[in-house]
Order: structure tokens, then sequence, then C-alpha cells
């Protein structure tokens, strides 16, 4: 079939990008798609061909992923986000606004083909919220007018103004914030190379090479008691130094910016204000544990953040922090993005890398571990955004000066993403072990309209929840385990006392269940009973068993799956259940604790 020039280049240089051709499929199909506006036999014989593929393994591939599609959507495609956070401020009504409007229901398309509507889980935007995607365009802090003229404009065969930057990622300061990994937010043109170096950057990288060992590398980020940000918290420098270092197998480096827990949208602004520091931090990363070529993989919703990523990698090239012989040392690391294709299943690092390697992203059985048995079967280390983008401040300043910012076996500070019921939704770097309490009422100026506080999300929607009496508690992952809970990915979620509990806990399985990959029972099966029963009990018809059994079906998902998705979405479940049963108890008299008070979407 014929291709656009740019296409074909695309594709010739995807092609000769990875060790394994494959991987370069998933890739593929994006640019394809976004050319043709869907995928036909053509472009998956093509494909094929080009990649030495069958075409059942193409089409295996991309029936599995959510961006992908075999029927053409609308020229606009419009994708509504409902989960959590855009529900607690509006976004249900804002997906039935949207309806009316285009005069279509959730995934159809307007008679003339210029808009398509789609009801779509977590979007990376829970700080504007409610928030939605155009193609790839973001759009948020919605209300009923801005979205009017949104479709407006787009009927009109106009682009409307850009929004780029994530909601509440740029702010006032408040004295109880210490910003380290995000200093440089806010900077004119933050995102340039000259930039970045005229503000402290590529130091860290010089005297990693030129002034230390791999080992005294690692020692140091040991010292800095940095734990892994994407949600485990698993000490960092101990995950490196797992990797042997006497393996004959290539060694590999991956960025985890799969960013898909709801409530958190961290890793956009990192990647978009600051992209240098995760890549200066990668090469130092590789540099410690002896890999010598690296992968972004960046989630499908975030486009327009792989291409910045990819112009900051140009820059980087060009400058001699990447490629061969960096900065003269004899050191070498190639680094490239890769997209997803939306699959919440892709952020577990297992999954992440059969995606990166072109196929389905279902996990892997451990052991091995990723340090012995990873990519391409060769030891590899994965880590988070936020994570990587820590490591250029812990070598500058010292990884002892940097754990004195947090915590005893929490070192450093945490960005924390802040939505639902609060004055001032946004991301914030605060130290390790700052108070919960004192940092939603006065770092984020606690609940609007003088509400009670109900519950807290601690770091995403995989959470346990938490009551308001929980909450005067450290925010450091020790605390938050001893509190039941943890601290998770970062994305806080914060509901008022007119929040329906059991509404929420049914818009959490609603997410599981969709992106739950399939690939074992427990799983599969319990997330959707579990779906259906929430969504009859909230209907208004349930009875009493089912509260008993919502809880059990739950506790019965613990540990029996291959990942953590099975516990990701029984753990949050179980302490609704636990913690607001009387709110379940109410539902069978037909009482409910949501209102459609004037602080939703219609009265803005």
């Amino acid at each position: 079939m014929e291709l656009s020039a740019q296409l074909a280049a695309k594709f010739e240089k995807l092609q000769t990008s990875y060790p394994v051709k494959r991987s370069a499929l998933i890739p593929m199909l994006m640019y394809a798609q976004d050319e043709f506006g869907v995928i036909s036999d053509e472009m998956v014989t093509e494909i094929a061909r080009r990649l030495n593929l069958h075409e059942v393994q193409v089409e295996e591939t991309l029936a599995y992923y959510s961006m992908l599609h075999r029927k053409p959507w609308g020229k606009n495609h419009v994708q509504v986000c409902t989960n959590v956070a855009c529900m607690l401020r509006g976004g249900n009504e804002l997906l039935d606004r949207a309806k009316k409007r285009l005069n279509i229901g959730n995934k159809e398309v307007t008679s003339d083909g210029i808009f398509s509507l789609e009801e779509v889980e977590c979007i990376g935007a829970c700080t504007g919220a409610p928030a939605m995607q155009v193609n790839y365009d973001f759009y948020e802090n919605l209300t009923p007018l801005r979205f009017d003229r949104i479709i407006e404009t787009l009927d009109a065969g106009r682009k409307p103004d850009h929004e780029p930057v994530t909601s509440g990622a740029l702010h006032p300061r408040s004295p109880l914030e210490i910003p380290v990994i995000s200093k440089r937010w806010g900077i004119p043109n933050s995102r340039k190379i000259d930039t970045y170096i005229q503000n402290e950057g590529y130091q860290a990288l010089e005297k990693a090479l030129k002034e230390m060992a791999p080992e005294q590398i690692i020692e140091d980020v040991k010292k800095s008691g940095l734990r892994g940000r994407g949600g485990a918290g698993f000490p960092t420098g101990m995950k490196w130094s797992f990797v042997p270092k006497d393996s004959p197998k290539p060694k590999y480096l991956i960025c985890n910016a799969d960013e898909s827990e709801p409530g958190s949208c961290k890793d956009r602004p990192l990647m978009e204000l600051d992209p240098h520091q995760l890549i200066e931090g990668m090469v130092i990363a590789g540099r410690a544990f002896g890999a010598h070529e690296g992968f972004i993989y960046i989630r499908g919703e975030y486009r327009y953040v792989l291409d910045i990523m990819d112009i900051a990698l140009a820059e980087a090239y060009e400058r001699g922090y990447l490629g061969k012989n960096i900065l003269g040392t004899g050191f070498d690391f190639d680094l490239i993005t890769h997209t997803g294709a939306g699959a919440y299943e892709c952020g577990e690092e297992s999954a992440l890398m059969e995606s990166l390697e072109g196929k389905r992203g279902n996990p892997r059985i451990k052991p091995p571990f990723p340090a012995v048995v990873g990519l391409y079967g060769c030891p590899t280390v994965i880590n988070n955004a936020e994570t990587l983008s820590s490591v250029p401040a812990i070598i500058r300043m010292g990884g002892e000066a940097y754990a004195a910012l947090g915590t005893s076996k929490n070192g450093g500070t945490r960005m924390l993403c802040v939505s639902g019921h609060v004055v001032k939704p946004g991301i914030y770097e605060v130290p390790l072990g700052l108070n919960m309490k004192k940092f939603i009422y006065e770092v984020v100026g606690g609940i609007p309209g003088g509400k009670k506080l109900k519950a807290v999300i601690p770091g995403g929607s995989s959470c346990p929840f938490l009551t308001a009496d929980e909450i005067d508690i450290p925010m450091d992952f020790d605390s938050l385990a001893k509190a039941g809970s943890m601290l998770g990915s970062g994305g806080m979620v914060v509901m008022d006392e007119d929040t329906c509990m059991v509404d929420m806990a049914r818009r959490v399985m609603h997410f599981y269940a969709h992106e739950s990959c399939g690939w074992c029972i427990p799983c599969r099966e319990g997330t959707s009973w579990l779906m259906k029963m929430l969504d009859r009990f909230h209907a208004g018809y349930g009875t009493a068993a089912d509260i008993t059994n919502v809880l059990e079906l739950s506790k019965n998902m613990l540990g029996r799956t291959f990942c953590a998705l099975g516990d990701a979405a029984a753990m949050p479940t179980i302490s609704i259940v636990e913690k607001w049963r009387n709110e379940f108890e109410d539902h069978l008299q037909g009482r409910c604790a949501y209102k459609n008070v004037d602080a939703l979407l219609g009265a803005r």
C-alpha cells in the first residue's frame, strides 16, 4: 500500500531502532492509525511484511490495546474521562452534555463523520478534572461553556488553543514544598537543553562519569534512600545492584512512563517541562549497572509528550550527552522513546516488557525477575520516570544530603498529584514524611464550601482508602503501610461528605474490570463479577447478602493473580466495604450520600 513519505520514513527508522524487529510493531500501528484514521487489512499486511511477522501476530497484538481500532472514528474523536478524579468534579455530567451536544452515544460517530464520542478511563489529567482529549489534545478544568466553545471551534474546522501543561503543575509554592526535581518548572524554555545546562543540568552526569565508579553511583543512590516512585517503593539502589555484573548478555534500562494509575499525573509534566533531567538520570543509571541502551515507554495518550522527549533526545545527541564516548569518557549510551497504546496493565514491569517486545501486555510469571531475565531475555532495570528524574539531584548533592530531605528509610521528596474535593488541586513536591492532614488543609487549601472530609485515596486508585480520622500521619511508604494503605504512585484523591462510597467502589471496579488483561481467572472473573454486583447494588437492586459477597470475593482475589492488578482491584474495595458498610446498608433502604449539589459541573 502507498504510504506518505513521512510515514514511510518513520517506518524505516522504527524497523532499525530495536535489537528485535517486532518491538517496532505497536509504534508502527499507532503512527499508521494517525495517518489513515484506522488500521486496515492492508496496513496489517504491510506491517507484517516489514517486520517479518505473520498477520495473525499483528492482529492479536492490536486487538489487545484500547487505542488501536479497526473501525474509523470521527475526524475529531472526543474522549471524556469519568474515572474517580473526574467523576468527583463533574465528569459524568460532562459526558451527558457531550452526548446531547453531539447527539450521539458512547462509541458512536456523527452522521457527517466530524465527531465521535467515547467514555474513557483515566487520561492522566486528574488535577485538571473534569478533562477530556480530542485526538491527542488535552482540555482540562472544563465548564459547560468551555466545552461548547471547543466543540463549536472544531465544528468550524479550526483547532482550539492547545493546553499541554498538566493543570496545577505550575502554581505558587507553599513554604512546605521543597522543589528538587520540579525546581525548573516555570523557567522559560525549561525543556530546552541550553536552559537545562544553565540551571545545573548535566553536572551530575559529568560527575558520575568522570569522578565516580559504577559501584560508587549505586552506593550513593542507596544512601539517598530513594525508593521506587511508581508505586512499589522498592529501594532503587538495591534494584540496580541485583543486575549480574558478569552477564555476557546486553543490559537494558527502561523508564516506565506508562502513567495510567487513576489519580496520578506527575510524569507528564516531568517529561514535558524538564525532559533533559530524565535523560540525564537514565544515562547515570545506565552507567551504574552497565547498560548501554535504554527505552522510555510513554503511555499512548501522552503522544505530544513523546514528541517533546524526541526533540530533547536529539539535542542530547547533538551535544554529546548521548551516543558514543559521552563527554569523552568512553561510555556509550543510546536512548529511544517508545509509545504505548492504551493498556493500564503495561504499567506492570513484566507486562511492559512484553509490550515493548511488540506483544500483548500480559504479565510474566516471576521468578525469574527482570534484573536477571528481562527485556529480550537479558538483564533489565525498570524504573519510574519520577525515580529516574531524581537521580541527577542525588548525584549532584550527594546521597546523604538528599536522604536528609525526607525521613529515615524514606529519603528525599515526593511528587503528589492532588485531585477531587480540594480547593487547590495540583501537583506538589513535598518532603517525604510531611503530615497528610497538614498537607491537605494547609498546602492544598482544604475542602471547598466548608464541607467535611470523608475519605482520601493516598496514592492512586489501587490503594486502600483512608477515613478522615486516619489522615493525621506522615506521608511516607512505611507510615502509610502501617496505616493499612500505600503511598503508591502519589495520586491523592480527596472526597467530601457528599461522596457516595458505594458509587466510588463501583467506579473503581469498572476501571479494573476494563483494564484486566484476562490472563488469569481470579482477576478476569473476579473484577467482572464485582463490577456487575456493585452496579446492581448502587442501582437499588442489592441485597444484604451482596455486601458480604462483595467483601469475600475481593478477599479471595488477593494474592491469587499473576500480577498485582487483582490486588489493586480488591484492596480499595475491601477498605470501602469495611469502613463505610453503613452506606451499603443505607442503599438497601433507598438512601445515598451523593447529592447533585451546586459544586458539580452544571452549576459552574
